[in-house]
């Protein structure tokens, strides 16, 4: 019987603990092999052009560049590449462009071994995994539109406490445009009103505590 074909795997993550443990786990399955680590983004793709590795295990939160951003770098020179990416958000807006950017999977961190280590070998065959938490928060808002950056802008100082005719100046736009805006804003989140909005806006990982 032939020996299985083995998975070698780049792991990018900034804890040093975490990264350890998960290396062991690693280590200690015959089908796979660790070929490298990294700790940023830019170290990530600096790894993952010398190794040329089959899957790489991406933190989504990485210092200076996210894991996102080192996903899209690295599949920008390597449409193939598969990267799974492994985080503690479910935030709606960091799912969404994980996945749009092409990732394989998107996992979380508190994942029991040995599932981790199915979705390893499952992704390495070319296939995709979405866990089913995950899942439920891209369906919750299926079919919603995208807030624009400038509407991102906009409710992000609503969250600040701007009133209409003060955000304008702020931006550059003219009040009536800010109006727009916040229309805009309301209809797509399917809020009640801005304040509404912005509620769902950290619901959904587009705005965060200052």
């Amino acid at each position: 019987m032939p020996p299985p074909k083995l998975v070698r795997i780049l792991l990018v993550d900034n804890n040093p603990i975490f990264r350890e443990g998960l290396s062991m786990v690693i280590q200690s399955q015959p089908d796979l092999f660790l070929v490298g680590q990294a700790e940023s983004a830019v170290e990530a793709l600096s790894q993952f052009r010398r190794i040329r590795p089959d899957v790489t295990i991406m933190d989504q939160r990485l210092p200076g560049a996210s894991g996102t951003d080192a996903l899209i770098a690295i599949r920008k020179e390597s449409p193939r590449a598969i990267v799974m990416m492994l985080t503690t958000s479910k935030k709606d807006m960091d799912v969404r462009r994980a996945l749009n950017a092409g990732a394989a999977a998107y996992v979380l961190k508190n994942t029991p071994k040995a599932e981790m280590l199915r979705v390893i070998r499952w992704v390495s065959e070319g296939r995709r995994h979405i866990p089913s938490e995950i899942a439920s928060t891209i369906a919750e808002h299926l079919g919603q539109e995208e807030l624009s950056p400038r509407e991102i802008s906009v409710l992000r100082l609503i969250r600040d406490g701007y009133r209409n005719k003060q955000i304008g100046p702020h931006l550059g736009i003219c009040e009536t445009t800010v109006n727009f805006h916040i229309r805009n804003i309301v209809e797509k989140l399917q809020a009640n009103d801005r304040t509404h909005a912005v509620t769902i806006g950290f619901r959904r990982g587009l705005l965060e505590l200052e």
